[in-house]
């Protein structure tokens, strides 16, 4: 790539990297966001946390993939899950990214990755977890002005020079110090519990910047807000960021632009980058987290949840398509977090045959799901009924 333009080299290039500290509305957000995630955690039965864990992956998933210009059916994320892919093979490849992005974010959400989530480590780790799931064709990217393939090695740092529409990340040689500088500010472990949350915020904004990957540095700095997020614990695997950064992609973009801007003036901070749009892109993100943990919150509460699967339980006994009996199995399910196999008839009344006949049943329509023949059951989220219990958790397609 003919270089044209002056590449950042000095870590202090991205100064600041946090807002001033006597930002009122950020730490009012922060208060706000603390208050409803902590709610959140505490609406449903951890046994059904743990279901609604592996529909929310999905979910951040199919938004994630949006972002990157991806459109991914929730259908089709949910058959590559069953490792049942298609035929075609650029539908096959986006179900391959889309297991991969899943199965690292439950890695995430089970602890296994990098205690020190800022670290140099913990980003690659991400995009080697990432990248290494992807088939062959999705990890090479191409210099537009050259017609060059560059190929993308999972966990590696680019070599080379990049441009991201007008912005001009820090030359390859110096990301390490960028990096390093960018573990120094935003380990949490040197910040409040307020700053913390304000880090999750700007970090996301900074990392992009420093673009450290020649691909997929969407995708980890999403899954980076996530680790982070949940790290300090306020984020957890029953909402999301990304649904609403994609809702608002637009904006989402629009702010990450400006916040790549140089200083506008001496009413700008001390940086070199622009303080306001740094403090503005923060903003909108710690907005976007309360608005997602307020969604997740409604459409998990229980007794509406339960009015909106008894009806769609009765519509489908009045088709044909389930038994009389599942809905008292169902209620039984999200209240109590699971219950034992044998319990299925005094639940519905039934006699054994029937009961297990009802039992049998949904557990075939995935309903209800179970580890073996013996344990208990608890709730599932087949893709067919998600869209009746949770509204508008995809796009109406």
């Amino acid at each position: 790539m003919t270089v044209t333009h002056e590449y950042y080299d000095s870590p202090t290039s991205m100064e600041p990297l946090l807002p001033d500290e006597n930002a009122r509305e950020l730490e009012d957000l922060v208060g706000d966001l603390l208050k409803k995630s902590s709610s959140l955690a505490g609406r449903i039965h951890k046994d059904v946390a743990v279901s609604v864990g592996n529909l929310v992956r999905s979910m951040n998933c199919y938004y994630s993939n949006l972002i990157e210009g991806h459109n991914t059916h929730p259908r089709d994320i949910d058959r590559a899950l069953k490792h049942d892919y298609s035929k075609d093979k650029q539908k096959r490849a986006l179900q391959l990214e889309a297991a991969a992005h899943i199965a690292v974010q439950e890695m995430i959400d089970s602890g296994k990755n990098p205690v020190e989530v800022t670290s140099p480590e913990a980003l690659c780790w991400i995009h080697h977890a990432f990248c290494s799931r992807l088939p062959e064709e999705l990890l090479w990217v191409e210099n537009p002005d050259t017609g060059k393939r560059i190929e993308v090695i999972p966990g590696q740092l680019r070599g080379g020079e990049v441009a991201v529409g007008r912005h001009f990340p820090p030359i390859a040689t110096s990301i390490p110090a960028f990096l390093k500088r960018f573990d120094a500010v935003y380990n949490p472990r040197g910040l409040s519990g307020i700053r913390q949350v304000i880090a999750v915020a700007s970090s996301h904004h900074r990392l992009l910047w420093i673009h450290p990957f020649y691909d997929g540095n969407g995708r980890v700095t999403r899954l980076f807000s996530h680790s982070y997020l949940k790290h300090i614990g306020v984020g957890s695997s029953l909402w999301s960021v990304s649904r609403g950064l994609s809702r608002t992609s637009d904006k989402y973009k629009s702010l990450l632009m400006q916040a790549d801007m140089v200083r506008q003036g001496d009413l700008d901070g001390r940086g070199n980058l622009t303080a306001r749009g740094l403090k503005e892109f923060c903003l909108y993100f710690l907005e976007t987290c309360i608005d997602q943990v307020d969604y997740m919150a409604s459409i998990l509460e229980p007794s509406d949840l339960l009015i909106r699967m008894e009806i769609y339980i009765e519509e489908e006994v009045r088709a044909g398509r389930l038994l009389k009996g599942s809905f008292p199995l169902l209620r039984e399910a999200l209240l109590a977090g699971s219950f034992e196999r044998g319990k299925a008839a005094s639940i519905t009344g039934y006699q054994d045959r029937q009961a297990r006949k009802v039992l049998s049943s949904l557990l075939e329509k995935e309903m209800l799901v179970s580890e073996s023949h013996k344990s208990p059951v608890k709730l599932g989220f087949p893709i067919d009924v998600v869209e009746r219990w949770f509204p508008k958790l995809y796009p109406v397609s």
